[in-house]
C-alpha cells in the first residue's frame, strides 16, 4: 500500500513536470510572437559568428556584441546564458515588458532569437556604449560637460516617469545603474535591460518578490523587507544622479581614508555645507546652483523613508525648473552597508540566489515639498 502510494505520487509528479515544460513553452512562444524573430544565422553574420572583437558588454546572464545586419543597421546583439534559469526568465521578461513599448528615453528592443539552447535579444545599437563605460571609472571614454550630464539625469528621469505615470500597466525597472544607462550618439540617455523589470498594476500598494539588483543603488526597504515599489527606482535614480555629478561610482569607495558609500559622502558633505565638493573635478566649469540642486534632488529621491521621496514626474519639475526645495524637510538617506566592505571586498551584483547580510542606518521621517520659488 505504501509503495502504491509512493508509486502514485512519483506519477502525479512527473505529470506536474510535463505540464511545467509545456507551460513555460507556451509562455515563450506567446511571448516571441510579440516582437521580430531573427534566424541564428542572421545574427551569426551579423557579429561575425559572436566574434570577441565584437564584444561590447557583459550583463549578469549574458554577453552583448556589436553587430551589422544586412540592411547595414547596426545592433546590439545579447546572448542570454543557456545554463540560467535566470537568463531564461530575463530573456521572457524583457520581451513581456517592453516588446510595444517606445520611448526616446528607453532602449527599443527590436527583436528576439530562439534556437536550441539559444536565447538572444536584439537592440538598437547606442554609439556611446553607457555612463559606466562613459563616465566612471580610470578608464573614461570621453569627457562630458555639465550641459550634457544634466540632460542625461534628466533624460533617464523622463524615461521613468514614462514606465511608472503614463503606462498601463505600469513597470518598475528594479536595476537602474550607470550600466543600464546608454548614450546614444548625441549623448542622449536611453533606459536599457528589463530583465528583471515587474509589471505594477494600479490596483496594488507594493509587490512582495525576492532580492534582485546592484549593490550601492538598492533601496533599504525593498531589501530589508522584499516590498518593492515605484520608490525603489526613485531611489536608485537619486544615487545615479550622484555619480553623474560626481564622475564617482555608487560603491564603496575611499574618501580621505574613510570606507563610504556615494550617498553616505554626499549626505556627510550636505550637513557641513561642502555639497560642491562632491563635484566631478574634470567639471571645470559649471553653474554652481543648478549643479547643487541636481544634487540636493537625489538627496530628496534617496531619503530612508520610500514614501517621503517624489515622484519622477516630480523630479523632472525639480531638475528642469528652478525651484526652491524646502530643505527643512529633507531627511537622511537611507543605505545599506554591506559587511564585507570592511574587508575591502563589495559584492557588485545581487540575484534571488544570494544570500547577503546587511545593516541599515534608521533616520526620523518627515514629508518632501517642492515649493515654486
Amino acid at each position: 500500500m505504501i509503495c502504491s502510494c509512493f508509486g502514485a505520487s512519483t506519477l502525479l509528479q512527473k505529470k506536474s513536470n510535463k505540464h511545467s515544460d509545456r507551460s513555460e513553452e507556451d509562455q515563450e512562444g506567446a511571448s516571441t510572437a510579440k516582437t521580430k524573430n531573427f534566424s541564428y544565422k542572421e545574427l551569426q553574420v551579423a557579429t561575425n559568428n559572436f566574434h570577441l572583437s565584437n564584444k561590447i558588454g557583459r550583463g549578469g546572464f549574458g554577453t552583448v556584441y556589436k553587430g551589422i545586419l544586412n540592411d547595414g543597421r547596426q545592433v546590439a546583439v545579447k546572448t542570454l546564458s543557456a545554463e540560467s534559469s535566470q537568463g531564461e526568465r530575463e530573456f521572457l521578461t524583457e520581451i513581456g515588458t517592453i516588446s510595444n513599448v517606445k520611448h526616446p528615453n528607453l532602449v527599443e528592443l527590436l527583436g528576439c532569437c530562439v534556437h536550441g539552447p539559444n536565447r538572444i535579444l536584439v537592440y538598437e545599437y547606442l554609439e556611446n556604449n553607457s555612463i559606466d563605460r562613459a563616465l566612471l571609472g580610470p578608464r573614461r571614454s570621453v569627457k562630458l560637460d555639465w550641459k550634457t550630464r544634466s540632460a542625461i539625469c534628466l533624460g533617464t528621469a523622463r524615461g521613468l516617469a514614462f514606465l511608472h505615470e503614463e503606462l498601463e500597466p505600469r513597470i518598475v525597472h528594479r536595476d537602474i545603474k550607470a550600466s543600464n544607462i546608454l548614450l546614444d550618439e548625441d549623448f542622449q540617455p536611453k533606459i536599457g535591460d528589463f530583465g528583471l523589470a515587474k509589471l505594477f498594476p494600479d490596483d496594488i500598494t507594493h509587490i512582495s518578490t525576492k532580492l534582485a539588483g546592484t549593490t550601492g543603488y538598492l533601496a533599504p526597504e525593498y531589501v530589508l523587507g522584499g516590498q518593492l515599489t515605484m520608490k525603489a527606482d526613485v531611489y536608485s535614480f537619486g544615487v545615479l544622479t550622484l555619480e553623474v555629478v560626481s564622475g564617482r561610482s555608487s560603491a564603496n569607495a575611499d574618501y580621505g581614508g574613510v570606507q563610504m558609500l556615494l550617498v553616505e559622502r554626499a549626505w556627510e558633505l550636505y550637513e557641513e555645507g561642502k555639497l560642491l565638493d562632491l563635484v566631478d573635478p574634470e567639471l571645470e566649469e559649471f553653474p554652481k546652483h543648478e549643479v547643487l540642486r541636481y544634487m540636493k534632488v537625489a538627496l530628496f529621491c534617496t531619503q530612508a523613508n520610500a514614501s517621503r521621496r517624489p515622484l519622477m514626474t516630480q523630479v523632472i519639475e525639480m531638475l528642469s525648473k528652478n525651484v526652491h526645495l524646502n530643505e527643512k524637510e529633507l531627511t537622511p538617506p537611507g543605505y545599506l552597508e554591506d559587511p564585507s566592505r570592511r574587508s575591502g571586498k563589495l559584492s557588485k551584483n545581487l540575484s534571488s540566489d544570494t544570500s547577503t547580510s546587511y545593516q541599515t542606518s534608521s533616520f526620523p521621517i518627515t514629508i518632501t515639498q517642492v515649493t515654486p520659488r
